[in-house]
């Protein structure tokens, strides 16, 4: 038995001698990449210094150029009623209804009345009231006729005692010169004149003072009379308003309330739309709204037609951080129109013709818009801008880049915010 060991000689395989020229073919192609870069120059080097590579066909390029610039607003607008008054209950009481919704109206019919039991029975008592001071003013009138009458009667007398005493004294002088009579006498009917004219004069100015009070009398009865038709006529006016008119023709819009229902001073009973007046109601952007001002031009489109028209009033309050903005119709109001239908809106702000701009894309609302990627020998780099105004299609360039220079609109955000990224076909 054969207790040797079996050695590794058939597993054994004769080596190829190394060849002397592979290190020489790699020295060789080296050499050739190295001549192909200093062929090139730059455009190599921007590709091997660049910090990525993203392919182009997922990005969106656009060139700067100087092209007209328009800035608008674009949305859909509904139709709405420029007119559409809310009727509110002027009194407390029983609403009773005229009018279903959807009804025609016309300026002036009665939509509603409202039932006030209170209010008709003041009106009442206070038309008692004027008819009390109508009374005590002719009642006045009749006392201060009489009173002049007697006041005139009592001058008059005075009047003349005065000229009888006057008579008497020119009789008691006489007699006196005659021898006829004492000087006494003539003292006395001297006295008795004076005290005719005293009285005369006093009676004269008793008749102005009465009658003064007398006219002041009837006058304040007259000013109490007044008063109180002043008050009979509002509230003759505030019962003439329970019936509730339509201020303008149209339609009934939204009843708020049930007939014969019991409703509080200034509730809400109907709505009434003019139809005759049509408005478009859009909503814009807050960011839009403080460039909107009345009376700015605009464009309504619908049903294959458009038509010109105006901005009429635009909203302050902003919800959702949007506001209201409505227009008006340049011309003659289609007739087609209908309320609530859906319209096309376009609202132009501003227009310049010669603007260095590029079209807008991502990268206006990325960084701010402070930087943009330019694409220069298959590289994008980034650089810094400054953008003025925004158009929805379009940007204003104010410096940072020039007509001619390519740049990256939108995917860039597949740079990661290199410097440099190569852009591969």
């Amino acid at each position: 038995m054969n207790t040797g060991f079996r050695d590794t000689s058939e597993q054994d395989r004769p080596l190829a001698p190394s060849s002397r020229r592979r290190p020489l073919l790699i020295a060789g192609a080296a050499a050739a990449v190295a001549g192909a870069v200093l062929l090139a120059g730059g455009g190599v080097r921007q590709w091997l210094s660049a910090g990525a590579a993203v392919s182009a066909a997922r990005l969106s390029f656009a060139t700067v150029d100087v092209a007209p610039l328009t800035r608008d607003v674009a949305g859909e607008g509904r139709v709405v009623a420029a007119q559409s008054p809310t009727l509110y209950a002027p009194g407390a009481g029983t609403a009773t209804l005229a009018v279903q919704a959807g009804d025609p109206v016309r300026r002036g019919q009665v939509l509603a009345r409202v039932d006030s039991p209170e209010l008709a029975n003041r009106l009442a008592q206070e038309r008692s009231q004027v008819d009390a001071l109508r009374a005590e003013l002719a009642r006045a009138e009749v006392e201060a006729r009489q009173q002049a009458a007697a006041l005139h009667s009592a001058y008059e007398n005075a009047r003349i005692d005065q000229q009888t005493a006057q008579n008497d004294l020119a009789r008691q002088a006489q007699a006196f010169e005659a021898g006829a009579t004492a000087r006494m006498q003539v003292e006395r009917a001297q006295d008795a004149l004076a005290k005719a004219r005293l009285a005369l004069a006093q009676a004269g100015e008793l008749r102005g003072l009465k009658t003064d009070s007398l006219r002041l009398d009837v006058a304040a009865k007259q000013s109490a009379l007044a008063r109180q038709q002043l008050l009979v006529a509002d509230l003759e006016r505030q019962v003439d308003e329970l019936a509730v008119r339509s201020p303008v023709d149209g339609q009934v819009g939204q009843l708020f309330v049930a007939d014969r229902t019991n409703v509080a001073r200034d509730a809400k009973l109907l709505s009434v739309v003019d139809l005759s007046a049509l408005e478009v109601q859009m909503q814009v952007a807050e960011s839009f709204a403080r460039e909107l001002q009345p009376g700015m031009p605009g464009e309504i489109g619908g049903n294959g037609q458009r038509w010109a028209g105006r901005i009429s009033s635009v909203s302050p309050e902003v919800v959702n951080g949007e506001v209201a903005a409505r227009l008006r119709f340049a011309g003659r109001q289609p007739e087609q129109l209908r309320q609530n239908q859906r319209l096309s809106v376009r609202v132009l702000l501003d227009r310049r013709e010669r603007v260095l701009g590029v079209a807008r894309g991502g990268f206006v609302d990325e960084g701010g818009g402070s930087q943009a990627y330019v694409v220069r020998g298959g590289v994008a780099e980034k650089v810094a801008i400054r953008l003025g105004a925004r158009a929805l299609d379009r940007v204003e360039v104010l410096s940072g880049l020039k007509a001619g220079d390519r740049v990256v609109i939108s995917g860039t955000e597949n740079f990661n915010g290199a410097e440099r990224v190569l852009i591969a076909d």
